[in-house]
């Protein structure tokens, strides 16, 4: 009821899996619908509280009125007040009666509004109300919930529940028919003006009006899920966000998008997001009230409010008001579910909160994106929001292919979007953009050309970019990108004229933007103001200059990183930095004395570091760490072995290996600098964590060192091709054999998969058989190996090559794709079909299948640490298949 945002319109993306397991869970509950009764409440449901209304009077033990003329924050055109004139008891129910004020009062109508608090507050159960609602253009009953105790912050941080609210019934909508609808509505979030809300519409079959007689309205309230009831028919559900995690634990977005809450965290004060029961896991008290005009009711059907409709008054008659319990679970209201089938669908009842998405954790990876170029992006379709029309692929005299926009009476905006909804290309996929890496270097660019000004020619125009499903946003005048021809920006763009816009990532961080997940541009006239624009754009990218960027971590060059101070473990000694040859200048020396020890650099804050690990994610596929290293006098003990330890996140992993493990395969020979690499995907592979790395040695065996000095320079992390264009990426699992720590594999039939000559255009190939045993085969990593393909998230698919050369026994079976991550723990399966090719296999040919890494993320797949691809025909149909797969890869598409 209070402050009313604009209702939120569902808007959801259907992928279509065959099955789906894992990663956050889902959208579900534990609730059986086979064994609830729809129809009315379980009989677990025990009444608590209730005011029948029986009486010749209204219960001051249950109701305290609120007198006040405030207008309910939404400018509403009535007082309040405790006459019995606008509240009263007859006839064994409540009237709540708007009636026209006086001439020169402070409102024009007056009415009554009474609540519980302090009186009646409960926390989950069911709330229900029976009542016969007003009508007349202007009328705005309500029962709705407030939290007692303020405890997440001033409205809406605590939680707002609207059970029923109603506007202007009867009165004529847009189509001419009497209003009927009524709402159920969660209000959360973000402090006012930043509020968010979501919930549903109800109207009753058959053109019945809730003015017209009475009905019940009711709210099941649990942990975690809000069920909202008109005459015991369930018709929205609401429910807390599930977060999704990967591997390392990062947050990668939401299974679930429902309520959240944001407040201050006692302690801290640091202002936080929370995606759990808060703040619906609270004391609420009951509300009952009846507006009269205010923001929502003036502003739609008739408008404004209908002096003759309240000439007599109008009356919301409540003929009681109950809470029941869950008897079975009071502590959490679980148990006594009254649902239907379709209560969780967001195609039925479920409803989609306005929870901030939290984007995957960065790739650390800096990547142009090219959006248009003259070439559509399938992942960035051009896009109109609200008005009705198709951007379209003109020819242009001097940037030849660009896309116009036209923009005429319905208000509007337009742009570019990646949004699964949106995207209508079959090659397409949602591709939200992760510009973190490049937030300061990098910008948003485009040209544009207004070929026809809008009717109001003094319009402003404006840029606005956001992220993740519009959860941040920045909006800037369009004219503060401006970067020629001329020298200087007009007030508007220059008609006729091809001008350069750019926009710094930094800026619209700095304005609010979350750069971790881009998914809509936008270029237009201010809203309701484009009647008559016709404008075009063209190269529109995401970009730096230099090509792609890696993280790079630099610990001793000329000097020690502050970060990463020299370190000797147990020595006892301080190692220096010294001056060298001219070609090394200054650089770090150890000495080992009598007492065993290892040394190297740390950023760990106990041992003096600043406390800064370093996450390698990035560089797993191609990045390298390297020092020089040159031995000054060899230790006292001329079999001391040479070694390199690297450890992660205060030692929870480590590896170890001699310095002739490294790529250059050399042991050091005293007096001569010499350099060595080692791989980061080689130190993951053997088990280290690279996310967290924090202390790296370089020194002779434990208790063999005495008498060695020795220095190191140039000591750093790095990718080769960083400042090249961007490299493909990926991993190749089969081509002509399995790659290194991957194998071909039968879970369950007891075969041995073999390699195989096929065509000179494949080569060796692998081969399947099915026997009589259910099995399901493809490719497996080793145990504890696996492959990261989050840097591949947006531009990156699954991809193989497949050939059947004996269909299964059962002319039917289907054929299938299984890719699994974590040891099963997420996994998405999907008919062959479902790939971009679309194809089913047909014997004798081989077939190219490719599935999008968007999609298997967006079905559930943690990406961040795959171990399994499957190809087979369904489980237990299979006996006599006989196939080959090659050119197995995850890869940019």
């Amino acid at each position: 009821m209070t402050k009313k945002a604009s209702q939120l319109s569902r808007i959801a993306a259907a992928i279509s899996v065959a099955t789906l397991f894992g990663c956050g869970g889902g959208a579900t509950t534990s609730t059986d619908i086979d064994v609830v009764d729809p129809a009315t409440p379980v009989s677990d449901w025990e009444l608590v509280w209730s005011d029948e209304f029986d009486g010749n009077s209204i219960d001051d033990d249950n109701w305290t009125h609120e007198v006040n003329c405030d207008g309910g924050g939404n400018n509403e055109a009535q007082c309040y007040t405790d006459s019995e004139d606008n509240s009263f008891v007859s006839d064994g129910s409540l009237k709540i009666v708007a009636l026209p004020a006086e001439e020169g009062a402070q409102k024009p109508y007056t009415s009554a509004r009474l609540n519980t608090r302090y009186k009646a507050d409960f926390k989950y159960g069911r709330i229900e109300m029976r009542a016969k609602l007003p009508s007349g253009q202007g009328s705005w009953p309500a029962f709705w919930m407030m939290p007692t105790d303020e405890v997440y912050g001033g409205w809406p941080r605590s939680g707002e529940i609207d059970i029923m609210e109603a506007v202007n019934l009867k009165a004529s909508d847009a189509d001419g028919n009497p209003e009927s609808h009524i709402y159920g509505t969660l209000h959360y979030g973000q402090e006012w003006p930043n509020n968010d809300s979501s919930g549903k519409a109800y109207s009753l079959p058959n053109g019945a009006n809730p003015a017209d007689d009475f009905h019940t309205y009711a709210v099941e309230w649990q942990e975690g899920e809000i069920r909202w009831y008109m005459d015991d028919y369930l018709y929205a559900t609401q429910r807390r966000s599930q977060v999704r995690y990967n591997a390392n634990g990062d947050a990668t977005g939401l299974s679930h998008r429902g309520w959240y809450a944001e407040y201050y965290e006692q302690g801290t004060g640091e202002l936080t997001t929370h995606w759990d029961n808060a703040p619906f896991d609270q004391e609420f008290y009951l509300i009952l009230n009846f507006a009269v005009g205010g923001d929502w009711p003036a502003n739609v059907n008739e408008t404004g409010i209908d002096a003759n409709a309240f000439a007599e008054g109008q009356t919301y008659e409540i003929d009681y008001v109950r809470v029941y319990e869950c008897a079975s679970n009071p502590d959490t209201g679980k148990g006594c579910e009254t649902v239907r089938p379709g209560y969780n669908s967001l195609d039925d009842a479920l409803v989609e909160g306005a929870a901030p998405i939290p984007a995957p954790p960065s790739t650390g990876v800096a990547q142009n994106l090219t959006i248009f170029d003259g070439t559509p992006n399938p992942n960035w379709p051009a896009w109109d929001c609200c008005g009705g029309s198709t951007p379209a692929l003109v020819e242009d005299a001097e940037q030849g292919q660009v896309y116009e926009f036209a923009i005429n009476e319905a208000p509007t905006v337009m742009g570019f979007i990646s949004r699964a909804q949106f995207i209508t290309d079959p090659e397409g996929e949602a591709a939200p953009f992760d510009a973190s890496p490049m937030e300061e270097t990098g910008s948003v660019k485009f040209d544009l050309k207004v070929t026809s000004l809008p009717a109001n020619a003094t319009t402003n125009w404006l840029f606005k970019i956001e992220s993740s499903e519009g959860s941040t946003a920045a909006e800037l005048p369009l004219m503060d990108g401006y970067v020629g021809p001329a020298d200087t920006a007009g007030a508007t763009p220059e008609q006729g004229v091809w001008e350069s816009y750019e926009f710094p990532l930094s800026t619209l961080a700095a304005a609010g933007l979350d750069t971790s997940a881009i998914d809509v541009i936008m270029v237009f006239p201010a809203w309701d103001t484009g009647n008559g624009a016709v404008y075009r754009m063209a190269n529109v990218e995401i970009s730096q200059e230099g090509g792609v960027t890696y993280p790079e971590l630099v610990i001793f060059e000329e000097g020690q990183n502050p970060n990463w101070p020299m370190w000797d473990c147990c020595g006892g000694s301080t190692p220096t930095e010294e001056m060298d040859d001219e070609e090394h200048g200054l650089t770090a020396e150890f000495r080992i004395g009598a007492d065993p020890t290892v040394m190297g650099f740390i950023t760990r804050p106990e041992s003096g570091g600043g406390d800064t690990p370093f996450d390698a994610t990035a560089l797993t596929d191609g990045g390298l760490l390297q020092f020089d290293m040159r031995v000054v006098s060899a230790p006292n003990n001329a079999d001391a072995s040479w070694l390199f330890k690297i450890e992660s996140n205060g030692a929870a992993t480590a590896v170890e290996l001699p310095l002739s493990d490294s790529v250059e395969g050399q042991a050091p020979v005293e007096g001569e600098w010499q350099t060595y690499t080692f791989p980061i995907s080689d130190l993951q592979a053997r088990g280290l964590d690279v996310s967290a790395i924090d202390v790296i040695m370089v020194f002779p065996a434990w208790g063999t060192g005495e008498g060695a000095v020795y220095r190191l320079d140039n000591v750093k992390f790095y990718h080769p091709d960083s400042g090249a264009e961007a490299p493909a990426g990926g991993i190749t699992l089969f081509a002509d054999t399995a790659a290194d720590q991957w194998r071909i594999w039968d879970c369950c039939g007891g075969s041995t998969p073999t390699e195989e000559v096929d065509d000179t255009e494949h080569g060796t190939v692998a081969e399947f058989r099915i026997g009589a045993t259910p099995t399901v085969m493809g490719i497996i990593a080793d145990d504890g190996h696996s492959y990261d393909a989050s840097a591949l998230l947006t531009n990156g698919a699954v991809r193989f090559e497949m050939k059947v050369s004996s269909m299964p026994n059962d002319s039917t079976a289907p054929w299938l794709f299984k890719i699994e991550s974590i040891g099963a723990s997420t996994a998405v399966e999907l008919p062959i079909s479902a790939s971009l090719e679309g194809a089913d296999p047909v014997q004798g040919e081989w077939q190219t299948y490719t599935f999008p890494l968007q999609t298997l993320f967006d079905a559930g797949l943690d990406i961040s640490a795959i171990n399994v691809i499957m190809m087979f025909p369904a489980w237990g149909q299979g006996e006599g298949a006989v196939y080959r797969i090659d050119n197995v890869e995850i890869a940019a598409q």
